[in-house]
């Protein structure tokens, strides 16, 4: 029995292009997947690099955003300023993303994530630094806001 999908806590078009599903959030954790297609593999049929990077990355940036307590909102967008990722075994069929929160500040959060294979064995590792944004800069200056579903923003 498949647990409820989630909706992700913003709109990011390239995460749901990859198909990925959000299984849990919160208290400094999460948990998405991603079931492989041909569109996601490498010329050695496995998972792209770039997929399982991905994966890590997001799954990551949810757990430093995750609501401390059930009931809490997100906290503010946040972008990756460094990424290190090892990777241990090809990645085939389904693929779990976990993201952990090890530590934050007021500006910065520091976290680890682990890719499983459906086996559950370890296919990669990273460990990642973001920093909390409410908007970014765009072309001339510009301020962009996080988008929420339906392209909405969400408020400064």
């Amino acid at each position: 029995m498949s647990s409820p999908k989630l909706k992700f806590p913003v709109h990011i078009p390239f995460v749901e292009q990859l198909g990925f599903e959000l299984i849990s959030a919160g208290g400094g954790e999460s948990a998405l997947s991603v079931d492989l297609t041909e569109a996601h593999l490498n010329s050695w049929a496995v998972a792209h690099g770039g997929v399982v990077m991905t994966l890590l990355d997001v799954a990551m940036a949810i757990a430093a955003r995750s609501p401390p307590k059930p009931g809490d909102g997100y906290g503010p967008g946040v972008v990756t300023i460094e990424m290190k990722t090892s990777f241990m075994r090809p990645g085939e069929g389904r693929l779990r993303g976990l993201g952990k929160l090890l530590h934050r500040t007021a500006t910065m959060a520091f976290c680890e994530g682990s890719v499983m294979d459906d086996a559950g064995r370890l296919c990669a590792h990273a460990t990642g630094t973001f920093k909390f944004m409410r908007a970014v800069p765009g072309r001339d200056r510009a301020i962009k806001r996080l988008q929420s579903k339906g392209d909405e923003t969400q408020p400064l």
